[in-house]
């Protein structure tokens, strides 16, 4: 290629159009980025209620919050923002809004998706709201005997959409809850009459037959036999149609563990037999799952467990689990501990609500003022009677070797049948970190005395209450109280692990673990008398951190509430960070009344205290 003179001022134009399109690709980004940060949002009428709920459901708010700044995807969306921002005002009651929505003053509607806007500068959004309508005429029906209309389904009252959805809801609900199970709306008819502002609304509604249950046909499962699916489900084949039991047989389902998805739905065609079939899909959740923990206090030291748990051993939704435990690593009192634990919980035992528990436990505790060693064999009943309340019932075999007194020189035996029956309320809003609610436990453990021990009973109870001071729960008041008592049986020839200590995390924070016990003829042990309550001021500090304070106090007496007894306490600072097992707890507790020697004692472990 030659280079001649004549050829400059060409050259000169495409120098300066290269720098011209460099400069611009350099600052378009810039461009783009400022393209959408012009947004007038403007209401006229209504109030300021309104002009909230319109901001806050406004398409074209949300993509300039998300700085979303391509011209057709920001065209597209505010071509949207008419059927969104109308469905508001309908929401409201107002049924003759005018809305405009410009791009650059053109109004987005009026642009062909064939020719979109190259840039977006500027969006107004010009809103005006028009009357507010109320009811005029208001037909809904045939209703179910017993139905509860909302109050603002009326002549009169303010015509919110909202308020004729769930009118429709409350119709259909009820007659599916007598078991009509295809009640459904079939027609509706709404006039907005501008003239006077008000609403007319005739809904029409087919209950269709009364249905009863069919059979339950599960599908989804791999390893959970049908059968046993269709007993935990426990619906009641034969019995009228109710969403209530299919809502139960779904919770039946999920809390064996054994699925990690239930969903129950009615079959599409109902049985010439007025039945109504139920399909059942679920998915299994892995069958194997390990876990291990580790818990922290200056007394005992670190604990560490660890489980391995089979969610469907023979193919019934059994759960099988091993534990063990290792305790009093690094301990200041005590030396060692060992555990050993082996449970098996069958559910839909005898009823739908009703599980087996089978139980192995093998341990070593040892103590500054004892050692023990305990086998024991349970085999019980637990019955969920609601979604709050269990009972539980069973026999067990205990066998428990303890050696106490100077150099653990006295060595007792004890053989005994526990009979224990408990029942517990669980109103909780979380079990891990409750914010709102009760929890109150009881048991009496009848005991028959086979080989040094008398016979007697073991009752104790367990109160817990939360109270939310705030309206995020960002400040919570926890209080708990426990009482026990050993009825019938000599303290000397009780078992050691039905006796009663104070002090610990369990107990008395601030306190040695174990610290408060009964002395009989200079031999220390547990008593049979106990009591403690807490209290803890939860604070939330930020999003995951939280601060805690609290004090608790125990007592114990050498016979039920009789004989010597004496009583401790403590208080202290905690902190917790939110995990998505629950909090992540460290306290630090000190004695303020009893032996207060020792000093301060630290707890680390997951989830609240109490």
């Amino acid at each position: 290629m030659s280079f001649r003179a004549e050829h400059i001022p060409r050259m000169r134009r495409i120098c300066a159009r290269i720098t011209l399109a460099c400069a611009l690709a350099a600052v378009w980004p810039a461009v783009q980025a400022r393209a959408f940060e012009l947004l007038d949002f403007e209401l006229q009428g209504g109030d300021d209620a309104l002009e909230t709920a319109l901001r806050r459901a406004s398409l074209l708010q949300g993509a300039r919050d998300d700085e979303v700044t391509d011209p057709f995807e920001v065209y597209s969306i505010a071509r949207a923002e008419y059927g969104q921002l109308i469905g508001i005002f309908y929401e409201k009651g107002f049924y003759a809004p005018v809305i405009s929505v410009r791009i650059d003053g053109r109004e987005a509607a009026d642009i062909s998706p064939l020719n979109p806007p190259e840039t977006v500068q500027r969006i107004e959004v010009s809103l005006i709201s028009g009357p507010a309508f109320v009811f005029g005429r208001t037909a809904l029906g045939p209703v179910a005997e017993g139905t509860d209309l909302p109050e603002g389904f009326a002549p009169g009252q303010s015509a919110r959409s909202t308020m004729i959805r769930d009118a429709t809801s409350d119709a259909v609900t009820e007659w599916r809850a007598q078991g009509h199970a295809r009640a459904e709306p079939v027609d509706q008819q709404i006039t907005a009459r501008h003239p006077g502002n008000t609403l007319d609304v005739a809904v029409q509604i087919a209950p269709g037959p009364r249905l009863r249950f069919g059979q339950l046909r599960p599908s989804g499962q791999v390893r959970t036999r049908p059968n046993r699916i269709v007993k935990i489900a426990g619906l009641p084949e034969g019995e009228v149609y109710s969403p209530r039991e299919i809502q139960r047989a779904s919770e039946r389902l999920r809390r064996t563990g054994t699925f990690s998805a239930v969903a129950l739905r009615d079959a599409a065609e109902d049985n010439p037999d007025g039945t109504i079939n139920i399909d059942a899909a679920v998915v299994e959740a892995p069958m194997r799952r390990l876990g291990a923990g580790i818990e922290y206090d200056t007394d005992e030291g670190a604990k560490i467990s660890a489980f391995w748990l089979h969610r469907n051993l023979f193919g019934g939704a059994e759960r099988f689990r091993i534990e063990g435990m290792l305790g009093g690593i690094g301990a200041r009192s005590g030396r060692r501990d060992y555990k050993l634990a082996l449970d098996l919980a069958r559910p839909a035992t005898l009823t739908p609500d009703t599980t087996l528990n089978l139980g192995v436990l093998l341990e070593s505790e040892n103590e500054d003022d004892f050692e023990a060693r305990r086998v024991r064999l349970d085999i019980g009943l637990e019955h969920r009677y609601s979604d709050r309340l269990t009972f539980s019932g069973g026999i067990g075999f205990l066998n428990e070797r303890v050696d106490t007194g100077p150099d653990f020189a006295i060595r007792r035996n004890f053989t005994v049948v526990p009979l224990p029956l408990g029942v517990t309320w669980d109103g909780r809003d979380n079990d891990r970190n409750p914010t709102r609610g009760f929890f109150i436990s009881g048991e009496v453990t009848p005991f028959l005395g086979l080989k040094g021990s008398d016979n007697g009973a073991r009752i104790y109870g367990d109160a817990r209450a939360y109270r939310g001071l705030r309206d995020d729960d960002s400040l919570v008041l926890a209080a708990r109280a426990q009482i026990g008592a050993v009825l019938g049986s000599d303290i000397d020839r009780t078992p050691r692990d039905f006796l009663f200590y104070s002090g610990g995390g369990g107990t008395v924070r601030g306190q040695s673990f174990r610290a408060l016990g009964a002395t009989q003829n200079g031999i220390r042990s547990g008593g049979q008398g106990f009591a403690a309550v807490s209290g803890e001021v939860r604070v939330r500090a930020t999003e995951n951190i939280g601060i805690a304070a609290f004090t608790d106090a125990g007592y114990v007496s050498a016979g039920a509430f009789s004989g010597a007894s004496d009583w401790h306490a403590g208080a202290g600072l905690g902190v917790r960070y939110d995990t998505p097992v629950g909090p992540l707890r460290l306290d630090v507790g000190f004695p303020v009344a009893g032996d207060t020697g020792g000093g301060f004692k630290l707890y680390l472990g997951i989830g609240q205290a109490f």
